[in-house]
């Protein structure tokens, strides 16, 4: 039986997957990462990834042998004037937070064994500091060993389903 590991995204979970541990049996629509994303690092060292949006017309079925959440750890910037000011005087000009942009820290991923994959996926962060960047912690899915055994036919889209969005993925 070949084994082969396997990319769960965060967002595709929280969206459209069913919580699995290990020693389950799951059907999965797979997609291989080609060679150049897999040099990137783009899976976390996973050969496909699960597409729950589309995808192939065929599920890839399997025994789940083991489970490691994927942490990433990001630089976040943000406006420091847009935290913990004191309410503004009547009158005064406040300029309003432009948000929060997160950047891989390079080697910033650790794997995390685990005996099961949860439905939702947290973030390990407290309320932004003044001082910027700051680092934040994210658990952005997880890599799957299966022990694969198969493939099965998935049911073909009714006519009153909605096409992917353009762009969802490359």
């Amino acid at each position: 039986m070949p084994r082969m590991r396997v990319f769960y995204e965060d967002w595709q979970m929280e969206c459209c997957g069913t919580p699995f541990a290990v020693g389950d049996e799951v059907a999965w629509r797979l997609v291989p990462y080609r060679r150049k994303d897999r040099r990137r690092n783009a899976g976390h060292g996973a050969e496909a990834w699960v597409e729950n949006h589309g995808g192939p017309d065929r599920a890839t079925v399997g025994r789940v042998h083991a489970v490691e959440l994927v942490h990433q750890e990001y630089l976040a910037r943000h406006d420091p004037l847009a935290v913990d000011h004191p309410e503004p005087e009547p009158g005064t000009l406040v300029p309003r937070p432009a948000g929060r942009r997160l950047e891989e820290v390079p080697d910033g991923r650790t794997l995390e064994p685990v005996d099961a994959c949860p439905k939702w996926f947290e973030e390990d962060e407290e309320p932004p500091p003044r001082q910027v960047p700051y680092r934040v912690r994210r658990t952005v899915g997880a890599v799957v060993t299966l022990d694969a055994t198969g493939s099965v036919d998935l049911p073909r889209p009714t006519a009153d389903a909605k096409p992917d969005e353009p762009g969802d993925r490359p």
